[in-house]
This record gives C-alpha cells, structure tokens and sequence, in this order.
C-alpha cells in the first residue's frame, strides 16, 4: 500500500496505458490511479502516438499484440524521436525471443500477463526512478574521476540507459576512456554479474576476426581442430564492446548486422544458428558519418549501432579534471613501484591543465609516470612537466611498437581459435613450432591461459 507521500511523488508523473482490450486498460487505470498516477489510455498505436504528442506523457505502457500498429512499432515510432523514453511492454503470447527483440530495441521492462498488480508498480516506479530516499547517480561509474560539466552530462545520459538493453555507440578520440564507460554502463545495469568482453575490430586480422566474433565448428577450415564458440555466444546474457568498430570489414558488417537483426549467431562452418542475449556497445574514434558517405561503412549497420550515441570529451576539453586524474595517476605509479607519493607543483598543475593533450588520457598517464620517475623531490616542478611534454608531444607510438602490437594481437587470436593447442596455433600462422613458442615468449604468451 503506498502512502500518502509515495502517491505524492506519484501525482507528478503521466502514464499512458495502451492496449485494445477495454477490460485491461479499465484494470490498469483502476491499479495506477490508486498509486495516485495521472493516466491517459488509447486502444491503439495511432492513437497512441497522437497522445504523446498532445499530452507529452513521463512513461508508455502498451500492449505486444494489437489490431493495426503492434506494440513492437508503436515502441519503434517512439523511440525515433526519443530513443530514451521509457516505454513497458506486456504480453499474454509473448515468446522469449519477444522479450529480447523488445529489449534490444530500448524497451525499459517486460511484463507477461496475467499482470500482478504489486510488480507492475514497482517496475513503473523503477523506471520512472521514483525513489523517498536514494539519490540518481549514487555508485554509478564509481571508478570514472571527473568533476567537469562534460562529463558530468554524460554520465548522466549513460546512467539513464544503462539499466537497459538499447545499443549504445560511444565516439571520441583515441585515449578518451571510451572502453572505461562501456564497463560503466555494463556495471550499472542488470547484466552486471554476466561477461563484459572487449574486443578490438582493427586490431584482429580480417580472416581471423570472424572465427573470433562468431565461432566456428570442427574443420571450418585448415587448422581448425576444435570447435571455437566465439566472443557473441561467449559475452551471452552480459555485454559485448566492439572498439574501433569503424575498422570492421564490409563483409563482416553484414552479419553483424544479421546477428543484431535476428539475435542468432552462426558460427563459420556450422549449418545452424544459436540464439543469443547479448546487449552491444560500440566505440570508434573515426568519423563514422564520413565512412559511410564514402561508402566504407553501412548505413544500415550505423543505425541500429547509433540507437543511443555518447562522446567522449578529449581531454583538453575537460581541463578541470586533469588535476584530479594527474593526482590519481601518480598515487597509483606509487603504489606500483612502492615509492614515495610525490605532488605536482602549483605552476606546473596550471600548465597540465592548459596544454594540448592529443594523446588523451594516456598522454596524461606517460606523461606523469615519466616526471615521476625523473623528479628527484617529492614536488614535481614545472620544468619537468615541459620537458615531458616537449619530449613526446603527440605520444606516437614507433612503428616497432605498432608491430609488436599488431604481432601480439594476432597472437592471441590465434590461440583462441586453437583453444591453446600450440600445434594447430602453429599451423594457422604458417610456423613450425620452435618458432611458434619462441614468438609465444617474446610477447609473454601462455598456451594454458586459452585452454
């Protein structure tokens, strides 16, 4: 029963209730205007979205199934206009796949009928987050240091979706942080306790990335010994982050784009197709409008990865948060090499905050683990700052650096493909053993580690 406060806090929000049955929208109204909600009803989609638009309501909830416009477009046509209104979807028929399909597309709950009275206004409370005593923001991306406007707006938005299956694209430049706020948002939402798996699109060789995105079966192809489920079905029921998804082949696009569309993974080689739960985050620091102007990238697959998108600041852009993350930075080179904590001076911490930075946020972190290694004081003077960031200004990594890279990224590939057999691993990258493993101990591999 709520109480007097509860249904206060309850009259500022509007509901609108959709469905054709006239049985179940008078049920509906008789439960919400008890909890003391203002509510609205239409008996169907059109009408549905013509309420929205004259009587701008705070929350959707509608019916799966319904003459003309299903709920699946009528949550559709909303969100075209406002991919983060909240809308509940009910069902008597549904199927499980219809609730994923729902909450891939950006519904905010799902609810079977016969509906319990209780848990529909507690999911109504939740996701409208009407609370007596928690504050919005509390616990969420605990790990991110910021204090600037930027940030502090994008937190917000990631916050707001986080607790929800809509596909979230994150933009920015190279050393922004943009996988940090992927695990934020995965952190903050109910898939919390599943896999958060990472991988980097133009970092994998093309022929090697689709084993590693979608499996493959038992002699797919040469070398190809055992069966490999792939990082989809591996991430099932948590989150994948596809970085540099800009880098993605056109080829590859189009089933990745299949695999968003059907929610069925098919690994190479294999006749049959897998369901999957897995909510996708995506980052590049391109362009990705550009690309596919220029026909680089599909447009189909942009828009349904850009269903919510979020940038990331560079860092010159956020200067009011270099003196927290230098400071954070340099707590943390002092615990790695059990030294004295040591401090930037004033002048120096003025001229962090106005230089450049186009390497980012790990500009930052060379930047201060050099001064602190090199500083022989406990304060960090400023001259030592100018001649960290004079010495390597755009932190351009050498081409022997990109290689060993590239070199250890194809690597581990390879070694998941193989599940750590170093005689099929071997045989994918065209070496004999010996060589294998001495290629193994230059980038300190383990085989046992992708057993």
């Amino acid at each position: 029963m709520e109480t007097d406060t509860e249904k206060k806090l309850n009259s500022n929000y509007r509901i609108l209730v959709v469905d054709d049955d006239q049985e179940i929208l008078t049920l509906l109204t008789n439960w919400l205007t008890r909890e003391g909600f203002n509510i609205s009803t239409a008996m169907s989609g059109e009408q549905a979205l013509a309420e929205i638009t004259g009587n701008s309501p705070n929350l959707v909830i509608t019916d799966l199934y319904m003459n003309g416009m299903s709920g699946m477009q009528l949550l559709t046509a909303i969100h075209s206009d406002n991919p983060l209104f909240p809308v509940i979807m009910l069902s008597g028929q549904a199927q499980i796949q219809d609730a994923i399909k729902a909450t891939h597309l950006g519904c905010s709950a799902f609810l079977t009928k016969p509906i319990d009275q209780t848990e529909l206004v507690s999911q109504v409370r939740q996701v409208l987050r009407i609370t007596k005593d928690s504050k919005a923001g509390d616990g969420f991306a605990r790990n991110v240091l910021y204090r600037s406007k930027q940030m502090v707006e994008l937190l917000e938005l990631a916050e707001t979706v986080a607790d929800s299956n809509v596909t979230v694209f994150i933009s920015g430049a190279t050393g922004t942080g943009k996988e940090v706020i992927a695990k934020a948002i995965h952190e903050g939402s109910s898939r919390c306790n599943h896999p958060f798996i990472a991988v980097n699109c133009g970092a994998i060789p093309e022929h090697l990335l689709e084993s590693e995105l979608f499996g493959h079966e038992k002699g797919a192809f040469t070398g190809a010994n055992t069966r490999h489920e792939g990082l989809f079905m591996a991430a099932n029921g948590g989150t994948l982050f596809l970085d540099e998804i800009g880098d993605m082949p056109l080829n590859l696009q189009v089933k990745l784009l299949r695999v968003l569309q059907d929610l069925e993974v098919r690994p190479v080689g294999s006749t049959k197709s897998y369901p999957i739960d897995v909510r996708i985050i995506s980052a590049t620091h391109k362009d990705l409008e550009k690309s596919v102007n220029e026909g680089e990238f599909r447009v189909d697959l942009f828009y349904r990865l850009k269903v919510i998108p979020l940038h990331m600041p560079a860092l010159a852009e956020r200067s009011e948060d270099i003196p927290l993350l230098a400071d954070y930075y340099l707590q943390q080179y002092a615990n790695r090499n059990n030294k004295q904590l040591k401090h930037f001076a004033p002048a120096a911490v003025e001229y962090l905050m106005s230089s450049i930075w186009p390497g980012n946020i790990r500009q930052l972190i060379n930047v201060v683990d050099l001064c602190a290694t090199l500083c022989k004081t406990n304060v960090i003077p400023l001259n030592l700052v100018k001649k960290a960031l004079q010495d390597r200004p755009q932190q351009i990594k050498t081409l022997r650096e990109v290689k060993q890279e590239c070199e250890k990224n194809y690597l581990v590939s390879v070694l998941r493909i193989s599940t750590g057999n170093v005689a099929n691993a071997a045989k994918i990258a065209g070496r004999n053993r010996t060589e294998f493993y001495k290629l193994l101990g230059q980038h300190d591999l383990d085989p046992a580690d992708y057993r």
